[in-house]
Order: structure tokens, then C-alpha cells, then sequence
């Protein structure tokens, strides 16, 4: 008994400690994009954060970094979020504070419904980011990183549902996303909000996140199910193509500025 109370005791100190430290992160962070002008040291603060995905053999380490990307992805995208909003104080607290959320509350769950949204929040934020710096980059730089997002976020939710064709599936899911970049640099539109500073809402993060919605529900009731039941994909798959064309139909030319 002496053993399993020392071992609780030692679980809730460990609990304690990895709460602080993520914390202590996100407001290190954030007291840096206040007093650093360049987004250079914040981005090495969270790159150097994952130094554990490194603390392993060399063999290692690519599987390592695939499976932190969309912890990676969100902690970067983040940053760059902050730096755009720089001078509008209260929408750089917010970020703060839900990257302190992610870090506490959402990244160490398990289960499947956390698991994908933690790779919905991953794919939203980090192709905001990407479509917000990338306007004049060259295509490739565009469809290249969206190609890694899309792989990396299936595996991340393919891996709670032990799925022995995940890299298959990884890869069709990375080329969708590769497909839809190159178009959307081609044709970006994004919205301004007014209070938001230089951050726009693109359209192609709400593409993407959508698109993945519709496809984590019909892999879900194929798994359930093994079948895809038109009853588990209706619903998602209405939403997803009304909100698409509601989009494109009545948004373009009323509040869209393009970007590309």
C-alpha cells in the first residue's frame, strides 16, 4: 500500500510539473511576441520544445516528429497568429490563452473524438498561418507544407483507430490537401474581420477542415459499421457542401479581398 500511495503521489507531482511547464510556455510565448519585434526567437522556443521527439535513437526520429507535427503545427501557427495581431492586445491574450488551453487541456487527451479535433485545430490554424505568410511565396512553398499538414493529421487520427492502412490513407488525404493548396493559390480569398489586426480568415482552412470532417465521419462509421452508413455522413456531408457553396456563392464578392 506504502508503494501505490508513494506511486500516486508521484503521478500527481508529475501531473503538477507538466501543467506549470506548458503554461509557463504559452506565457513565455506570449511576453515574447509582446517585447520581440521578429517571430524568430518565439518560433525556436517551440521548436526547441519538442526537444524529446529528438531523445531517442536517430532511426527514431522522423516517426518522432510525424507524430508531434500537429502539436508543432499549432504551437508555430500560434505564434504567427500573435505577430499578426500585433497592437490589438486583447486578440493576442485570447490566443495565449487558448494555445495554454491546447497545451493543458486538449493535446493530452486520447480518445478518438480528441484525437480529431486535435488534428481539425491542427489543420485550421496552421493553414490560416500558411495562407496569411504565403501570398507571395512561390507555389511550391504552398503545396509542399500542406501536403506534410495532410498526411501528418490523418496518421494522428488514424493512429487511435489502429488502422493497418494508415500510410496508404495518409498519403491520399496529403495529396487532396497538396491538390486543394495549389488551387486556392491560385484563387485565395480571405475575409476581414474588423479588430483582428492583419489576420484573415482564408477560405481554404474552412475547406480543409470540412473536407476532413466528412472523411473522419465516413472512416468512423466504416470502422464502427464496416460499411459507410448514409446515416452517419448525411448530416456532415450537407454541412459541408452548404457551407462550401454559401462560400463561393455569396461571399466571394461581398466581403472577400483576395490574396494571391
Amino acid at each position: 500500500m506504502d508503494f501505490l500511495h508513494g506511486t500516486h503521489r508521484q503521478s500527481r507531482v508529475s501531473e503538477v510539473v507538466y501543467v506549470a511547464l506548458n503554461l509557463g510556455l504559452a506565457t513565455l510565448l506570449f511576453l515574447i511576441v509582446l517585447e520581440v519585434q521578429s517571430p524568430w526567437l518565439a518560433l525556436a522556443l517551440v521548436i526547441a520544445s519538442k526537444w524529446r521527439a529528438l531523445a531517442v535513437r536517430p532511426r527514431f526520429w522522423l516517426a518522432n516528429i510525424v507524430a508531434n507535427m500537429i502539436d508543432l503545427t499549432v504551437g508555430i501557427s500560434v505564434v504567427m497568429l500573435m505577430y499578426a495581431a500585433s497592437g490589438v492586445i486583447w486578440l493576442q491574450v485570447v490566443l495565449a490563452v487558448l494555445h495554454a488551453l491546447w497545451l493543458v487541456v486538449l493535446k493530452p487527451r486520447s480518445d478518438r473524438r480528441s484525437v480529431a479535433i486535435q488534428a481539425g485545430v491542427g489543420v485550421f490554424v496552421g493553414a490560416t498561418a500558411l495562407a496569411m505568410s504565403s501570398y507571395r511565396w512561390d507555389a511550391a512553398l504552398v503545396v509542399l507544407p500542406l501536403w506534410v499538414l495532410g498526411y501528418c493529421a490523418a496518421r494522428h487520427i488514424l493512429g487511435s483507430y489502429e488502422e493497418p492502412l494508415t500510410r496508404t490513407y495518409a498519403l491520399i488525404t496529403a495529396t487532396i490537401f497538396a491538390e486543394l493548396g495549389w488551387v486556392s493559390y491560385h484563387w485565395m480569398f480571405a475575409y476581414t474581420i474588423s479588430g483582428l489586426g492583419a489576420i484573415k480568415l482564408a477560405q481554404l482552412p474552412l475547406f480543409l477542415v470540412l473536407f476532413g470532417f466528412v472523411c473522419e465521419r465516413a472512416y468512423n462509421s466504416y470502422y464502427q459499421h464496416g460499411v459507410v452508413r448514409g446515416a452517419d455522413i448525411v448530416l456532415p456531408s450537407t454541412l459541408a457542401v452548404g457551407l462550401v457553396l454559401t462560400l463561393l456563392l455569396l461571399f466571394n464578392s461581398l466581403s472577400a479581398t483576395g490574396l494571391a
